[in-house]
């Protein structure tokens, strides 16, 4: 469960004041991390997917990699809301590398973090341990990190960072496509041989910039489909690789069906077509898939 809290901690100088602050004001939970103690990077079938990753660092203002200098055990009569298995942490980190933030920071970052009881049901030791972090920062207190979500604590390693930085730096890209909102019109066409048909499908946006996608069949050759980004349908135009914003947005937000008040044409035949190939689309697109 992840869970935002309003009380931005701890900017103090002394532990003591630290976990007073905590026990006498702040009375919502905190974020969690689910994996158990970490060493080294996640196993790919464990990893966070491109989409995770997109999410993560779209609603993060602050993403980083961070070294655990300090941990202290939160009593349980003192931490609320802690899942059963888990103890909550109040952390000293220190900032390793700054991937974004809306502002410099300092070296050391404070927040809290759920984690789950080791084998020996004692808290996990995750001292001198780096990991990547997303939350935002206190605009009062630049040391105090909120933590975005329970599983904004990403064990470190070099894939991760490489993957985290490209998304970063499509996030920042003054051409990321808009962002999809629906179906507007569908129209499908016949050509004039047999199994000849070319459907385009006029999506929504956020912005309102004018966004397509069209299949074109030919006799003995697999379909093919495009996106174009302008007003003008492109019949040459190509399907979105994976993992990136094109295609996250697409396999994302696009509705699992057309519809009905988006044809164009009331033609039985034309809706079937349109259907078929909107299916392929999605097929074509596969599953917007996240772990976390």
């Amino acid at each position: 469960m992840a869970i935002r809290s309003k009380c931005f901690l701890i900017n103090v100088r002394q532990r003591a004041w630290a976990l007073a602050l905590i026990w006498l004001g702040c009375t919502s939970s905190f974020a969690f991390a689910n994996e158990g103690e970490a060493i080294g990077e996640l196993p790919a079938e464990r990893a966070p997917t491109y989409v995770d990753l997109v999410e993560m660092a779209g609603q993060s203002d602050f993403v980083g990699i961070v070294m655990i200098d300090d941990q202290i055990t939160l009593p349980q009569e003192r931490a609320p809301g802690v899942s059963a298995g888990h103890v909550r942490l109040y952390i000293e980190a220190l900032t390793q590398s700054v991937l974004a933030s809306p502002r410099a920071i300092g070296e050391q970052l404070v927040f809290l973090v759920d984690r789950p009881l080791n084998d020996k049901g004692k808290a996990p030791k995750i001292e001198q341990q780096t990991f990547l972090a997303f939350g935002d920062l206190n605009p009062d207190r630049p040391r105090d990190l909120q933590l975005l979500s329970s599983d904004a604590l990403l064990t470190m390693g070099p894939v991760i960072e490489r993957r985290v930085r490209e998304v970063l730096r499509q996030l920042a890209s003054l051409d990321r496509p808009a962002k999809i909102t629906g179906i507007k019109d569908v129209i499908s066409i016949p050509g004039n041989l047999a199994g000849e048909s070319e459907t385009q499908i006029f999506v929504e946006t956020q912005e309102g910039a004018p966004v397509s996608m069209n299949v074109i069949r030919r006799p003995g050759m697999a379909p093919r489909w495009g996106i174009s980004f302008g007003d003008i349908v492109d019949p040459s135009a190509k399907a979105p690789e994976r993992e990136t914003l094109a295609w996250y947005q697409f396999a994302c937000h696009l509705p699992r069906e057309l519809p009905e008040e988006a044809f164009l044409q009331r033609d039985r035949d034309a809706r079937t077509r349109a259907r078929e190939d909107y299916a392929y689309i999605l097929d074509d697109l596969g599953s917007c898939e996240r772990r976390f």
